[in-house]
């Protein structure tokens, strides 16, 4: 076992949930879709099947690994059929999903594990083929190149431009009802064990769409200005505050984004004054930000206008952290068993998220603790799998002290 590496404070105890839980060490398991919820009817082309459930297998995923104090994060949870994002991804807003996501939090809490329940709201980045409805968010702003919703429809094959269907702007009672939908979710996830939620704030889903001047361009209360922008957010975080408590209340936010289109201008006033808010409001579970990825810049003239929205001598998130105070703040984006060991020495993070290596090795909160190779992962199995579920999602095995057990994938 390396010394260092145990020791490291890593591997040390911290409170979240308002010290209502207390983990055993500090490597979370990110939200992470992966496309392997079944089915409630097979759907026809008249009507096809808009409903996803986990089951057994999703109960394995998360079970192993889950470690003893440790935290999970589930993917992102559609708390609506409008919501819904991608096929093959669970929701919670049907009572035949319950069964399944009962499954996965006894198979986490029998490891002695904690799983918070993300939701998600994919606003503009679906398609009506998807969901059956028109898709929504801030403004009616349409995507402005040609990019394609990345899975083909269920029964034709194609493969649809986002742009030839642009959004609906949400109605003041649209955004009522979304709100509702997201506490109806937060109560059915607590009754079924969840040890809390997380609202999906980033990746350029509905609540970063309320917060980017470039897709919402309103001028009622919910647009303008950013406080303005803000409000959406902070009126969801309010309502499940209010319905769950603000302890079992984490938010995922990315003010570096540029995911999905998120191009807005006044980042920093933007996110600041979100953070001021939410600090001041509530003694909320967790922050959990996501770290800048400029390979996400496609061309000069993206770069030139991120750095033009940006107000900050340095591009990052540590002016956030800041503000958030003794909030429990978590970092996921690029760590590895290469660079987290010096960020926690560093105090960046209170906590830090793994995806692309909780993937392939279940259990790397203890590959980490004993300077185990981390095994490679399979990114062609990352969204669903050709050929059984369970490839590339529960057959990667653990650590038995022989790299000849290991899977040799070239991620």
């Amino acid at each position: 076992m390396s010394q260092v590496k145990s020791k490291s404070k890593l591997f040390s105890r911290f409170t979240i949930a308002d010290g209502n839980i207390q983990l055993r060490h500090r490597v979370i398991m990110a939200p992470m879709t992966r496309n392997r919820g079944v089915p409630l009817s097979e759907g026809t082309p008249e009507a096809p099947n808009r409903i996803w459930l986990p089951d057994e297998v999703s109960a394995e995923y998360y079970g192993q690994r889950a470690s003893r104090g440790g935290l999970l994060i589930t993917e992102g949870i559609p708390p609506s059929i409008e919501a819904s994002g991608m096929p093959q991804v669970p929701g919670m807003f049907d009572p035949s999903q319950a069964a399944g996501w009962k499954l996965v939090v006894e198979a986490v809490h029998a490891k002695g594990g904690f799983i918070y329940a993300q939701l998600w709201h994919a606003g503009r980045a679906t398609i009506p083929q998807m969901t059956g409805l028109p898709p929504v968010s801030a403004s009616a702003t349409p995507w402005d190149d040609d990019e394609k919703f990345p899975f083909r429809t269920p029964f034709t094959k194609e493969k649809i431009a986002y742009r030839d269907y642009p959004p609906i702007a949400m109605t003041p009672e649209h955004i009522e009802r979304t709100i509702d939908d997201y506490v109806r979710a937060a109560n059915m996830a607590m009754e079924l064990g969840f040890d809390g939620v997380e609202v999906n704030g980033g990746n350029g889903n509905l609540p970063d769409q309320f917060l980017h001047s470039n897709i919402n361009t309103r001028s009622d209360d919910y647009g303008g200005s950013p406080e303005k922008r803000c409000k959406f957010v902070i009126d969801l975080v309010d309502a499940l505050a209010s319905a769950i408590g603000a302890a079992n209340v984490g938010v995922r936010l990315e003010p570096c984004g540029l995911y999905n289109h998120t191009r807005g201008t006044e980042r920093v006033e933007t996110w600041s004054f979100l953070c001021q808010q939410l600090k001041k409001a509530h003694r909320l579970s967790y922050v959990h930000f996501i770290e800048p990825r400029f390979d996400r810049i496609e061309s000069e003239k993206e770069k030139e206008g991120f750095y033009k929205s940006w107000s900050l001598p340095e591009v990052g998130n540590s002016y956030f952290r800041k503000i958030m105070g003794d909030t429990p703040c978590i970092s996921c984006g690029g760590w590895d068993d290469k660079n987290v060991f010096q960020a926690m020495e560093d105090g960046l993070y209170d906590g830090f998220v793994f995806a692309k290596w909780f993937t392939s090795n279940p259990d790397l909160p203890e590959r980490l603790r004993n300077g185990t190779p981390l095994q490679a992962y399979d990114r062609s199995r990352f969204y669903g799998s050709w050929d059984g579920r369970e490839k590339g999602y529960t057959d990667y095995p653990f650590w038995t002290g022989s790299k000849k057990q290991d899977k040799s994938i070239a991620p």
